[in-house]
């Protein structure tokens, strides 16, 4: 085959790389249905896939997909891999199934600690720390994956080790959509609230109750309106680092999209640990690599 098509398809995200022979990008979709609309249209996800990519399926290109198209709401749903993991593990996992351009090939989640009192799980963000891995560093390092569920990823001689989950930006979204503390927040960004609030997240005391502050403190008209979502972004972003502190033994890399692994970076900082930003396209160099590695491509 002369190339490879990536696609990197989430609860509510859908990205999709045509490749050439070397791994080099010839075209990319960078919208499209996330699974869960997907999976409600005409035709599921075969009909979706179709109408997003339908001239390069006709190149008949073999297919690679990761991400939570490959969970129980997704596409079919592939097993989780064990720890420890790397590339060829993955590689290895591939779960081949039929589809009418031709077989799909569907990237396993992983899974930590799976007869443990704690078992977590990711899928998608293995990929894209393989597409990391595939840049040549095989040393130890930690992975911050920052989202709606962050993952903290730790990194020996090439392989996954072991990651912890943390719901960060999925409880900002409830708090700030669906709670009291939303109804007072107005338009407006402010990286002084930011700080304020990650400097508020470190601190001791049960997490809730700081964050009840992102009211108490606008009520008593200490903090605008326009400061209160980012006040709160800080306070769980500070307190996810603060309680994560233990994990921060090796040089910190976060992969992830732009504006939010910078918040990342900045909250690091403040808390007297510095980070580099991995460069964007994780998730397509980790599908190349992946699909090498399995000799698709």
């Amino acid at each position: 085959m002369s190339g490879l098509i990536g696609i990197d398809w989430g609860t509510s995200s859908f990205r999709a790389w045509r490749m050439d022979g070397r791994g080099e990008v010839t075209g990319s979709v960078t919208e499209g249905p996330g699974i869960l609309d997907a999976a409600a249209r005409p035709g599921g996800f075969q009909a979706a896939l179709e109408r997003a990519l339908g001239d390069w399926l006709a190149e008949g290109l073999p297919v690679i997909a990761s991400g939570m198209i490959t969970s129980r709401n997704g596409w079919i749903e592939t097993p989780y891999l064990p720890l420890p993991l790397g590339v060829s593990d993955l590689a290895g996992g591939l779960v081949r199934h039929p589809a009418r351009h031709g077989p799909m090939h569907f990237v396993c989640g992983v899974i930590d600690g799976a007869d443990g009192p704690a078992p977590d799980l990711m899928r998608g963000e293995e990929t894209e720390i393989a597409g990391h891995l595939a840049q040549g560093h095989h040393g130890e390092d930690l992975f911050i994956l920052p989202g709606t569920h962050s993952k903290w990823a730790t990194i020996r001689e090439g392989r996954l080790t072991g990651f912890r989950t943390v719901m960060t930006g999925e409880i900002f979204a409830l708090m700030r959509d669906r709670s009291i503390l939303g109804r007072l927040i107005q338009p407006g960004e402010s990286d002084t609230a930011f700080l304020r609030g990650v400097e508020t997240g470190g601190q001791g005391g049960p997490l809730l109750g700081r964050i009840f502050l992102a009211r108490t403190l606008a009520l008593q008209e200490r903090l605008a309106g326009s400061e209160i979502a980012d006040y709160l972004s800080g306070i769980l972003i500070g307190d996810e680092i603060a309680r994560m502190a233990d994990a921060i033994r090796a040089p910190v890399t976060i992969i992830g999209r732009g504006d939010l692994a910078e918040r990342y970076r900045i909250a690091l900082a403040a808390h007297g640990t510095s980070a580099r930003i991995a460069p964007s396209g994780m998730a397509q160099k980790g599908l190349w690599r992946i699909a090498r590695e399995a000799g698709i491509v």
